[in-house]
């Protein structure tokens, strides 16, 4: 990669917190705030952080388990699947919407960062970054294979801004009629565009996992860049 990460520190509601800040060669561009799965800002985060820092977005990805434990990282075996589940149950949804809260605030005043900001995220992170354009946080969003958003429709009039969610035709975890769910529920929305990969299983998108499809995450890669320099 052409550009620079560090971790920095941000000052949340219940106290300070780190998150992992990549930047573009040129040191501004559009900013992401990168959500991550339940295995915490692991190793396939940053590299997400990194290459969508290559691609010229500056992006913060906050540690959302810091209430647990300092910068945990999990892998995809059974037992950090495990501990996994255990962290993301620990962690009430109010305190991960306010730690996405304080990062969108210290991201957007971060030195060179464009007057717009989107929010990503994957899996658990998709869900939150669903709750953050309802909240009116940000000025795009994306979700990959979003867990949960199928019961958090009560949300989708809240939904005014650009929105792209991604799932994978295959996952086990998110269902095709709980997919049908969102398709319908946002059926006419010109705000919402939803990608289905028919191939692809939950996960699709990591190349850490037994899961990872990469025609489907080239794919979406390419769809959510389009978006982002759209709406960005």
């Amino acid at each position: 990669m052409t550009g620079t990460s560090k971790w920095i520190d941000i000052d949340g509601d219940e106290g300070a917190f780190g998150a992992y800040l990549a930047l573009p060669r040129s040191g501004s561009g559009p900013g992401i705030v990168l959500l991550q799965e339940i295995f915490g800002v692991n190793e396939h985060i940053r590299s997400v952080a990194d290459q969508y820092a290559a691609d010229g977005y500056v992006v913060l990805a906050p540690d959302l388990f810091w209430r647990q434990g300092h910068r945990i990282a999990l892998g995809y075996g059974d037992a950090d699947w495990q501990r996994a589940v255990e962290l993301k149950g620990a962690t009430k949804l109010n305190q991960a919407q306010a730690d996405v809260r304080a990062t969108v605030k210290t991201l957007r005043a971060l030195p060179g960062v464009g007057p717009k900001v989107a929010s990503q995220g994957y899996c658990w992170g998709g869900l939150l970054s669903y709750h953050a354009a309802a909240d009116g946080l940000v000025d795009a969003a994306v979700a990959y294979y979003g867990g949960g958003i199928q019961n958090a429709l009560d949300r989708a009039d809240d939904i005014r801004i650009p929105l792209m969610l991604h799932y994978g035709g295959k996952d086990k975890h998110i269902p095709r009629d709980a997919i049908s769910k969102v398709v319908e529920r946002f059926d006419g929305n010109d705000n919402v565009e939803i990608h289905l990969y028919a191939e692809a299983e939950h996960g699709f998108n990591c190349s850490h996992r037994d899961s990872y499809h990469q025609q489907s995450a080239a794919l979406a890669h390419g769809y959510t860049l389009l978006f982002l320099s759209q709406m960005l």
